[in-house]
């Protein structure tokens, strides 16, 4: 029997393309099926959480997970990677060295604490955390069959010191911004942003999904290109960045 995008909690966006907005931190999730493949964009905030994910995406897409694109070292995006086993995993370079940093781990648990995450569902997650085997440093093709392409780009520094997104062609093309873009609040810059680069991040984001895309943000509803403009001007004049 096959399962719809909706039944189980999740928005199709365009032909094989979805996502799911995860309860707790209105953490978006991003599935693209290929031809006996599927790649997932970020792996949620726990263990059981990214099982959760998986279970759901292998029913979306009928066959295993086999590519796994994190946009970027946050908790509420990265601690579910360890359900993934088996998956190439993708993610911005440095991503991985910052994983061997003992103080930038313990900064990821403190932070998911303090944000509201058990204790020893952190912990659990932090011991497991698995480094990108894949480290894109500007733009990387990942082909995944059926004639199904899509684009990891490393566009930041911005929303933290590595950010990628993930660029589907189609019509309408849709893009995966991780929290470069958030809809359902104002962006947020905490200790490791990078604010006088977060607007040419967004500059970047916007040349390559252009002007007729769909952008999905790191938290809240899919969005238009005047929206992530608007969102590019209102960060350059909250941080004094001139453009």
């Amino acid at each position: 029997m096959t399962v719809t995008w909706e039944e189980l909690g999740w928005e199709r966006v365009a032909a094989g393309v979805g996502r799911c907005r995860r309860p707790g931190w209105d953490c978006t999730a991003g599935l693209v099926v290929g031809s006996g493949t599927a790649l997932l964009i970020d792996a949620g905030s726990s263990l059981g959480e990214g099982a959760r994910l998986r279970a759901q995406a292998e029913s979306l897409a009928g066959h295993r997970v086999t590519h796994l694109a994190l946009t970027h070292p946050h908790f509420d995006h990265v601690f579910g990677a360890a359900a993934f086993a088996g998956a190439q995993v993708y993610g911005p370079v440095g991503m991985d060295a910052l994983f061997d940093q003992h103080q930038a781990r313990e900064a990821l648990r403190a932070d998911a604490i303090r944000n509201g995450l058990d204790t020893a569902l952190a912990d659990e997650a932090v011991d497991a955390l698995p480094h990108p085997r894949h480290h894109v440093s500007g733009e990387w093709t990942l082909d995944l069959g059926g004639g199904r392409q899509v684009l990891l780009a490393n566009v930041g520094p911005g929303h933290t010191g590595h950010d990628l997104v993930v660029l589907v062609p189609g019509s309408p093309e849709v893009v995966f911004c991780g929290d470069l873009v958030e809809e359902s609040g104002e962006p947020q810059a905490g200790p490791d942003a990078v604010p006088s680069h977060w607007p040419a991040a967004l500059e970047r984001l916007l040349d390559l999904g252009g002007e007729d895309a769909l952008y999905v943000p790191g938290h809240g509803a899919v969005v238009d290109a005047a929206f992530v403009r608007r969102q590019r001007d209102a960060l350059a004049t909250r941080f004094g960045v001139s453009r």
